[in-house]
């Protein structure tokens, strides 16, 4: 077997392969043979009909069986001698093939060559704080009293400031049809009041009537009102007001399993000082992917990112079917959506390939022990036996990835172990070598 390499670019590379004729012939004659059995032809009893007929009869199949059966393993032989590994299956192109002619044709595939990915130490990564504001704490209990409000019925006093109100009204537009409604519950201050409504409600007692004209503006959001005059007429049937419990030892109990106001604040401090720590984590884990993608020296294989591309398109629509919503009917340009993601899933490969070099400068491997442990903790969160979820990623060759992402987060722990935290912004940071 003959081969030629050629580099196109650092990542793209061509190899012209030509597998000698008495190979491609024997082949050819083996694959014949295996029609032969298989003929079934007038005038010829089963598997009596000629070989020179059979490959007469099925040439265009049979050159194209042996076509599939030689090229894939000259490719993988030819790779393999180099030791070459491809990011994605070789396009297979100017296949010349015939009987009693040596077999001639192209692969072109993209690859990764080994890079430098600089000093861990020199990578910059800014430490957030996760101390909680009392403040916080504050807005987190002002939220729960909101929740917890309760309506009481006012009486002896007119509409005030951010009661609700029960009303008959009625809305007469330009075209003088009236839309009648019996009962409508109205917070005053509400964000989707029409403008200046609340102001004509103020200081009606129940029972009482008023009827108001307003100019909607011709940017207003809803389009058959903007523009128009609209005539209300309207009667308070009820006032109400919203009432927040008080914030006590009484109110924590009725929030949860807490014996004090004290202990409620405790938990709700726990919480946030969590949260903060998590976004933290996220952050650092951005910034250092940030600084790792900038140390890719070359331009990415087109392919990986491609492949990104998919990927996020692909679990965009999950999302959206587990909203019980057709990815079909949900009115997004999906070309556009695909092409939007480029830039983040350049940003993507770039870091994974960073920290696939780093893996393998560093000696990095992935145990059956930490293959097992991963499973274990998928099926504990999806409630299935570790069984049927290693048995899934098998059927799925999901094992491969499962493994080179276990790879690449012990890569992450190494380059975080010697990476130089600060609490200055990370913008200040600095990224190179």
């Amino acid at each position: 077997m003959k081969t030629e390499f050629t580099d196109v670019s650092e990542t793209r590379k061509t190899v012209t392969i030509e597998i000698p004729t008495d190979v491609v012939d024997a082949e050819i004659d083996r694959v014949a043979r295996d029609y032969t059995r298989r003929a079934r032809l007038p005038g010829f009893r089963p598997g009596k009909v000629p070989q020179s007929v059979v490959k007469q009869r099925f040439r265009d199949e049979i050159l194209h069986d042996v076509m599939h059966g030689i090229v894939p393993r000259a490719v993988e032989e030819a790779l393999q001698e180099r030791g070459i590994e491809p990011v994605d299956t070789p396009n297979i192109k100017d296949v010349e093939l015939a009987e009693g002619q040596p077999l001639k044709f192209t692969a072109a595939f993209e690859t990764v060559p080994p890079f430098d990915p600089g000093e861990l130490s020199s990578i910059v990564l800014r430490h957030s704080s996760s101390d909680v504001a009392e403040g916080a704490v504050d807005e987190v209990l002002q939220r729960l009293r909101e929740r917890a409000a309760k309506y009481e019925t006012v009486e002896g006093r007119p509409v005030a400031a951010d009661d609700t109100v029960a009303v008959q009204l009625d809305r007469t537009g330009p075209d003088g049809k009236t839309d009648h409604h019996d009962e409508v519950s109205i917070q005053l201050g509400a964000a989707g009041n029409p403008p200046d409504f609340d102001a004509n409600l103020l200081g009606l007692d129940v029972g009482a009537s008023r009827t108001f004209t307003i100019r909607f503006p011709d940017d207003y959001a809803v389009a058959e009102l903007a523009g128009t005059d609209q005539t209300y007429a309207v009667t308070i049937r009820s006032i109400r007001r919203r009432v927040l419990p008080d914030l006590d030892d009484e109110f924590a109990k009725d929030v949860g399993a807490f014996e004090s106001l004290a202990a409620l604040r405790d938990r709700i401090r726990a919480d946030l000082e969590e949260e903060a720590r998590e976004n933290a984590r996220r952050q650092m884990r951005a910034d250092l992917f940030r600084q790792l993608a900038t140390r890719v020296p070359f331009e990415l294989p087109s392919s990986l990112v491609e492949h990104e591309m998919d990927r996020r398109v692909e679990e965009f629509a999950r999302q959206v079917m587990a909203q019980n919503v057709d990815p079909r009917q949900a009115g997004i340009d999906w070309a556009q959506f695909r092409e939007a993601q480029r830039e983040p899933a350049r940003g993507a490969v770039a870091s994974a390939l960073a920290l696939d070099e780093i893996a393998r400068r560093e000696q990095i491997t992935v145990g059956r022990e930490d293959v097992d442990k991963e499973i274990e903790r998928f099926a504990a969160r999806s409630g299935r036996t570790a069984a049927a979820i290693r048995a899934q990623l098998e059927k799925e060759g999901g094992i491969s990835r499962l493994h080179a992402g276990l790879r690449r987060e012990k890569a992450v722990d190494l380059v975080l172990s010697r990476a130089k935290m600060t609490s200055e912004p990370a913008s200040n940071a600095p990224t190179g070598r």
